[in-house]
């Protein structure tokens, strides 16, 4: 293996405003590679976590660069996620080699995934233990979804529902939509994983984001994809606990404590996971009963 004599730039790493795990993460800002002035503001910002993306963000002639900035600002102190190129491309094979051990690097998001060899194949060529966000945007990879949820290295899926409509034919109504985002809810839960991420909502309208958002949470998915930092207000208020749903963990848990822990009837112990859930998320994200 060739030594990285590589130098590395004298920066330091950007705060954040909140550390909120990557398994519960609702916001994931998706940052162009070729953007490096964006890099820093964009760790500082609202998102939960961020991705430089140096696939379909980035022209073929431009990779190659776009993954050595991507790769020096991780080995100067910064801290994010990294899209990948998708197996079957020229470009995924010198990613992981490029990527493989550095310390800023959070995990991947594999682009394209269509089956669980090629996020084992990703997890073990980046030394087994990155983590890999498996993006399914294909028929094929919805099909395949609940393998893929199994795979080993497998951290949580997500839906490249842009792709995945031109793959099908699909429209973005909602109820055309519906399928492909369910399969990814019950494939994360047969394979254990956190709750899927979202496609991204194109545009500048608020409403709409809110709306799909909205949508996206009712049908089980735990977080969403944005190309705009403008829309991570709205997307971290949409997919956390309301106060007044942790006021309502919060009277339970504490009515279920005066109790002496003792289950009542049938509804308890369903009411008491959601109580529990709803008061370890609204610790993480910073939401305070109302």
């Amino acid at each position: 293996m060739a030594i990285d004599d590589r130098p590395a730039p004298p920066t330091t790493a950007p705060s954040r405003r909140r550390s909120v795990p990557a398994e519960i993460s609702r916001s994931w800002l998706l940052v162009s590679g070729t953007a490096s002035e964006r890099f820093d503001s964009s760790v500082r910002s609202r998102a939960d976590q961020v991705i430089l993306d140096i696939e379909d963000a980035v022209d073929p002639a431009a990779k190659p660069a776009a993954r050595s900035t991507v790769a020096e600002w991780l080995t100067g102190g910064g801290d994010a996620w990294v899209r990948i190129n998708d197996v079957t491309t020229d470009f995924w094979e010198d990613d992981v080699e490029e990527l493989r051990g550095l310390p800023g690097l959070q995990g991947v998001m594999l682009a394209k995934t269509e089956s669980p060899a090629q996020v084992t194949d990703t997890w073990h060529r980046l030394g087994g233990h990155t983590p890999v966000i498996a993006l399914v945007e294909s028929a094929v990879g919805i099909e395949e979804s609940v393998s893929i949820a199994k795979a080993q290295g497998a951290f949580r899926l997500a839906f490249g529902s842009g792709d995945y409509r031109r793959d099908t034919g699909t429209s973005a109504d909602t109820l055309a939509m519906a399928y492909p985002r369910s399969r990814l809810v019950v494939a994360s839960r047969v394979g254990d994983l956190p709750g899927p991420i979202d496609g991204p909502t194109v545009g500048s309208s608020h409403p709409i984001l809110r709306e799909q958002s909205q949508v996206a949470v009712s049908l089980g998915l735990t977080g969403k994809l944005c190309l705009d930092t403008e829309q991570l207000p709205v997307i971290n208020e949409v997919i956390s606990p309301t106060p007044t749903d942790v006021a309502w963990a919060q009277d339970f848990l504490d009515d279920f404590e005066a109790r002496g822990r003792v289950i009542r009837d049938g509804s308890d112990l369903p009411r008491l996971g959601r109580a529990q859930k709803i008061q370890r998320l609204a610790e993480a994200f910073g939401v305070e009963a109302r």
